[in-house]
């Protein structure tokens, strides 16, 4: 069986896409990296720095030593970094943790959505949205809001009271076509979410797992 390595820069996004992976891939070998210096420094100094994009290259060559067939990360702030990484270990697939998330909200149409839990992330993650749309020859547009108090909720302990507030805030889109809910750690508010809207929500790590499935 495949072993996928995760690199992750919280725990909160550990469980979402364990459960992912048991749901949707059990046969694959799943290891984990837990780096969670990573956030904090990033929120620090406000950028992703030189510093920062050495330390992904050095975790990618770490993994990949490791025998790993894929490397999937679940940080989502991190794109730049993880470019990196994609364009030195090749040819064995590199995932960013919201690209096979994207490729699906963009099959559902041009009117997406994103509820995120890490305000840092928003904008880099957007940048992404909007080159691989562009990519595609696709004019669709993406509308985020950060559902403040989320993150500190789950890291607090309360996943419920993380669900209750991502939940709540899909009342304050307009149409759309599609949900994406941010982060891995945000995945488990995806019951709520379901209760409240109409159309698709889509998380990250059920997304990401079925893309490397299909890759490997």
């Amino acid at each position: 069986m495949p072993r996928i390595s995760l690199i992750h820069a919280t725990p909160v996004a550990m469980p979402p896409v364990r459960q992912a992976f048991t749901d949707h891939w059990p046969e694959a070998t799943v290891t984990n990296l837990l780096e969670d210096s990573l956030s904090p420094d990033f929120e620090r100094d406000g950028t992703l720095t030189g510093a920062m994009i050495t330390r992904f290259e050095e975790l990618g060559r770490y993994v990949f030593s490791t025998g790993a067939d894929a490397l999937l990360f679940t940080c989502s702030a991190f794109g730049e970094a993880i470019d990196r990484v994609k364009a030195t270990e090749h040819p064995k697939p590199v995932l960013k943790p919201n690209e096979a998330m994207f490729e699906e909200a963009l099959s559902h149409g041009d009117r997406i959505a994103m509820l995120a839990t890490f305000k840092p992330s928003i904008a880099s993650m957007e940048a992404e949205f909007r080159e691989m749309a562009e990519s595609r020859g696709q004019p669709a547009e993406i509308h985020s809001i950060w559902v403040e108090g989320a993150m500190a909720a789950l890291l607090a302990g309360d996943a419920e009271r993380h669900n209750e507030l991502v939940a709540t805030a899909v009342t304050e889109l307009d149409d759309c076509d599609t949900v994406m809910l941010a982060h891995f750690s945000t995945a488990q508010a995806k019951p709520a979410m379901v209760k409240r809207t109409d159309v698709p929500v889509l998380t990250s790590p059920e997304s990401a797992v079925n893309k490397l499935k299909t890759q490997l």
